[in-house]
């Protein structure tokens, strides 16, 4: 038997919890706030291109502490947004209910792991770094990319979950949007290692990287929506 996205809060006696509401709207602002400050730290940073230089290169040079900060609140609000998911659909709202979540969280820790362990300078950034690829790698960049794998699995699974989820809800247009913005990840994620240096490559997968940020702000959005306490008359429950 498979219930509405809307019924683990319309079996809710009341509202759900203040808090609850407070730890979505954390997931609302995360997405937003990360790609706007990268967004500033590219038009402002000297030396930066996003076409050669992945975000997570910011926290290199005088100023790498914003883009360090900027992984670290993003992180922490995302688990948040995490452990409010958890809360509005429960580990018995099938599918998905346990597991969208936790993947979630997932990709939150992983924002956290790659504050504390920076990716090397290179290619010319920061300004005085030689161009091209690093010849060595450090201890901690290799820390980084394993915990940026993990995070970015995380997320292509936490969409590919989701979209699940909303097909089984009957909500073709969210099941649509979580599926295409797993595969559109996935599919650029690949792009960087099958043409290694490409630009279109690097800048197609830093749009794919917003999108799917965006996408788990507004799916935070979309449950905020669903914490009033009754399922709306326009979204019935599917048994």
């Amino acid at each position: 038997m498979t219930r509405d996205l809307t019924s683990a809060a319309g079996r809710a006696p009341g509202a759900v919890a203040r808090s609850t509401r407070t730890l979505l709207a954390c997931g609302i602002v995360a997405g937003p706030l990360y790609i706007v400050v990268v967004v500033l730290q590219m038009l402002t940073r000297d030396g930066f291109d996003i076409s050669r230089h992945p975000a997570s290169m910011l926290s290199n040079g005088d100023q790498g502490w914003i883009q360090i900060a900027n992984f670290v609140v993003s992180g922490l609000l995302f688990v948040a947004c995490a452990i409010g998911l958890h809360r509005v659909l429960g580990p018995a709202a099938s599918p998905g209910g346990t597991w969208g979540p936790r993947l979630i969280g997932v990709f939150g820790a992983g924002m956290l792991g790659a504050a504390a362990f920076s990716a090397d300078p290179a290619d010319g950034f920061p300004p005085g770094t030689l161009k091209g690829p690093p010849t060595t790698m450090s201890w901690h960049a290799g820390v980084h990319l394993l915990v940026a794998a993990i995070a970015f699995l995380a997320l292509v699974a936490a969409c590919f979950v989701f979209a699940r989820r909303f097909v089984a809800a009957r909500r073709p247009g969210w099941a649509a949007f979580s599926g295409v913005t797993g595969a559109a990840f996935l599919a650029t994620w690949s792009s960087i290692f099958a043409l290694q240096g490409s630009r279109p490559a690097n800048v197609a997968f830093a749009v794919a990287i917003a999108l799917a940020l965006a996408w788990a702000s507004l799916l935070a959005a979309h449950h905020r929506t669903l914490t009033g306490g009754r399922v709306k008359p326009s979204e019935p429950a599917a048994e």
